[in-house]
């Protein structure tokens, strides 16, 4: 099992890397609205869709995928940008606001509300995706790696810390040790690119200027958490559903939906920041 699990995810790194820094930019919109369509049908399964909503569902995100792509590739750069920024600030509203609601409240909508969430889920991530790998393929990098880097500290400092659960009806195994160790870790990893941020002309190095960078690591704390919001709302989402994983896609890590989950409310809300930021 643990060489299936790693295997997956050589495999799939490698392919991330490779069209993050190789792929032309239609062709990495292209490959991300593939993940993203894939997303929406893991998602019709996690709302509970009967067969012809489920249907009806996935045609409406393949023509919604579709037009998106046309719509980047089309040439009208500003608005896509104006369509892009009205995407990330309902990404943001979600996650701040919505999100935690359902969970604090443990609500579980119906199918069709259920449905609507995963559009908002998953639509703006895809913008995210070629929004900040247009700024440059090292800051999607980076904020994905925000997003690893707590996972992997949140994971140790449960195992050895944790006692406190955090949300014990929806994700048993987290804990409050584990979110204060992701918090850790992420207040390492933004120490790490403030110092080179300073030391060279990096693609944020922009990000890291004012006050020694101290504003950018804060906005990175508040990006870990979201991303603790994210992993916690698929959880509950699927445990509505009564399933484990969104699907058996990947060997060994389940679906993409569960490998993502947290990127999907950390990148539309890092988007609209750094664009505030370069805006002023």
């Amino acid at each position: 099992m643990l060489a299936t699990r790693v295997i997956t995810a050589v495999v799939a790194a490698a392919i991330f890397l490779l069209a993050v820094f190789l792929a032309p930019p239609p062709a990495w919109a292209a490959f991300v609205l593939i993940v993203a369509w894939v997303c929406c049908w893991e998602w019709s399964r996690i709302a509970a869709l009967a067969r012809v909503p489920a249907y009806t569902f996935l045609a409406l995100s393949a023509a919604t995928g579709i037009a998106l792509w046309l719509f980047y590739t089309g040439g009208a750069s500003g608005a896509f940008g104006h369509l892009s920024l009205a995407g990330f600030l309902v990404a943001a509203a979600f996650w701040i606001v919505v999100a935690p609601f359902w969970l604090v409240m443990h609500l579980q909508p119906g199918p069709a509300a259920r449905a609507v969430a995963g559009w908002i889920v998953i639509w703006p991530t895809w913008l995210a995706f070629v929004v900040l790998r247009e700024a440059s393929p090292w800051i999607l990098l980076a904020v994905c790696a925000l997003v690893w880097v707590a996972d992997i500290a949140a994971y140790f400092a449960g195992r050895r810390f944790g006692h406190r659960k955090l949300a014990p009806r929806i994700s048993p195994g987290k804990t409050w040790e584990g979110v204060y160790g992701a918090l850790a870790g992420v207040a390492v990893y933004g120490v790490v690119l403030a110092a080179i941020a300073r030391a060279q002309a990096v693609p944020f190095t922009d990000v890291f200027h004012a006050s020694g960078g101290v504003p950018a690591i804060v906005g990175m704390l508040a990006l870990a958490l979201i991303s603790v919001v994210g992993d916690l709302f698929e959880s509950w989402m699927k445990r509505g559903a009564g399933m484990k994983d969104s699907s058996a896609l990947l060997p060994g890590h389940g679906g993409l939906l569960d490998r993502i989950d947290a990127l999907t409310a950390t990148l539309p809300v890092a988007a609209l920041v750094l664009g505030m930021v370069r805006w002023h």
